[in-house]
């Protein structure tokens, strides 16, 4: 994916790392980050954090928000980015939470509805996504859509 790719190059050109939480990728954003040769200088890793138990036992998202709002919303996928900018050191955090499909979920989010956040020490911007297509092709857009938003967001003119 050339947005990964374009990530990669200027996190290594900027001297910056970027670390990745994610719920509905499970884990694509980190295999198209490190499918890039070099990206272990300025990716430090990331957390796949699929049951709220490990969004709240390793990211830190607050108990009470997941219990209140369900993990699906733009608050989670905040603290998830945030959080794994500071647990990983990291320059940027950037995070999905959404619901990948088939189908909605037990709260009515439907499928293709995607948060993703992206997090640096001067704040935090989360984007609303509505998706369509397949499972795959959803978490593919999500996805491509993180990164393409990740660039805006260091500078990096398309």
């Amino acid at each position: 994916m050339d947005e990964a790719i374009r990530v990669i190059s200027y996190l290594r050109q900027a001297g910056k790392t970027l670390a990745t939480a994610e719920s509905c990728t499970g884990g694509l954003l980190g295999k198209l980050l490190t499918d890039v040769p070099g990206s272990s200088a300025v990716y430090p890793g990331g957390v796949i954090s699929y049951c709220n138990e490990v969004k709240h036992a390793v990211l830190g998202v607050d108990a009470e928000l997941l219990e209140r709002e369900g993990a699906v919303c733009a608050p989670v996928a905040a603290q998830m980015a945030e959080s794994v900018r500071r647990l990983l050191n990291a320059d940027y955090g950037i995070s999905t939470t959404g619901v990948a499909g088939p189908g909605g979920d037990e709260r009515g989010n439907p499928e293709g509805l995607v948060y993703a956040a992206i997090a640096e020490k001067e704040g935090t911007k989360v984007l609303e996504l509505h998706l369509s297509g397949t499972r795959e092709e959803i978490r593919e857009a999500a996805a491509k859509a993180l990164f393409s938003e990740s660039l805006r967001v260091m500078g990096v003119r398309p």
